[in-house]
């Protein structure tokens, strides 16, 4: 049983949601490949053979691989899937997109954003929002797997010793180019990884509180600022904050939900973190239902005072 995971990156730096794709794939045993296409990626490769549990790092380079474009990925992934019993990846954008080309191509069933390895070819997975759990088993001969990145701890980024093998690229009429990419520079950390997120809601009536509560504090605890659907469809936020079950999937070590009343399609996006602390003026808010420590008062005149304190 040989498998291949499929790594992200940024042609310079490995990103972590990869290392804990490989966590999901070492529960499940056999030899664990990568998959690292790019361009100019050799130092990707060479920290992705460092990785405590990797046997092999498949390095495919081209220009047409510089950016993670679907229509590229997928005809690589499907040409190498015959020599895999499983195709894993994280369920991030990137990961959404490709996979489900790969798993139509090769008329396969994808298991989609599993929590939990049960065995070889049976795997667990949030439905309904996450209010129930789904025990999965898949006969295909090959799984395409996604791995929900926030249920599992990150495979050791040292210790391996994997051998590097270039491929080349096979020849694809790719339909789709890059004609320019915008990056939102932020020194917070990155919100799926951050240990401490802040997420303001509705409730906070306009972009500029938003920035006047919300981001003070989130930098004042050295974590990432997020937000609620509302919030984002409201113009409070950008999108790429968003929290829930149609935006970013998080569990960190504390979350701090401030003027969000609860809904479960939020719920849904951070209720796997270790502490959740609620801030909102309504004392029948659902959000109370999940959360460690509750306080019912008005988010502006409480948030100052706690990020006040804090600073000292």
């Amino acid at each position: 049983m040989t498998i291949l995971v499929f790594a992200e990156h940024n042609n310079t730096q490995l990103k972590g949601d990869t290392l804990k794709a490989v966590a999901a794939a070492l529960k499940i045993g056999g030899d664990i490949h990568v998959l690292v296409a790019g361009h100019n990626a050799m130092g990707v490769a060479e920290q992705v053979a460092a990785v405590k549990g990797v046997s092999k790092v498949i390095l495919a380079q081209d220009a047409a691989l510089e950016h993670p474009v679907a229509e590229a990925l997928a005809p690589m992934l499907t040409e190498l899937a015959p020599a895999y019993s499983h195709l894993i990846a994280a369920a991030t954008t990137t990961g959404k997109n490709v996979m489900p080309r790969v798993a139509a191509a090769l008329d396969t069933a994808q298991v989609s954003d599993i929590i939990e390895v049960v065995s070889a070819d049976t795997f667990k997975r949030p439905i309904y929002a996450g209010n129930a759990i789904a025990t999965v088993q898949s006969h295909d001969s090959l799984k395409v797997i996604t791995v929900r990145v926030s249920a599992f701890d990150a495979a050791p980024a040292t210790g391996g010793g994997a051998s590097i093998e270039s491929i080349p690229v096979p020849a694809q009429q790719i339909t789709a180019t890059v004609i320019g990419q915008a990056l939102a520079k932020s020194e917070r950390p990155e919100l799926t990884a951050a240990r401490i997120v802040v997420s303001g809601g509705r409730a906070l009536g306009s972009a500029e509180n938003y920035q006047a509560l919300i981001a003070p504090l989130a930098d004042t605890l050295g974590g990432a600022a997020g937000a609620s659907r509302a919030a984002v469809d409201a113009g409070f936020a950008a999108n790429d904050l968003q929290v829930g079950q149609t935006g970013k999937i998080v569990a960190p070590e504390l979350y701090v939900a401030i003027g969000i009343s609860g809904a479960i399609q939020h719920l849904a996006g951070m209720k796997d973190s270790k502490i959740i602390v609620a801030i909102n003026k309504d004392e029948e808010a659902p959000i109370f239902q999940v959360a460690d420590y509750g306080l019912v008062a008005d988010l502006f005149d409480a948030v100052p005072e706690m990020t006040t304190a804090l600073s000292h």
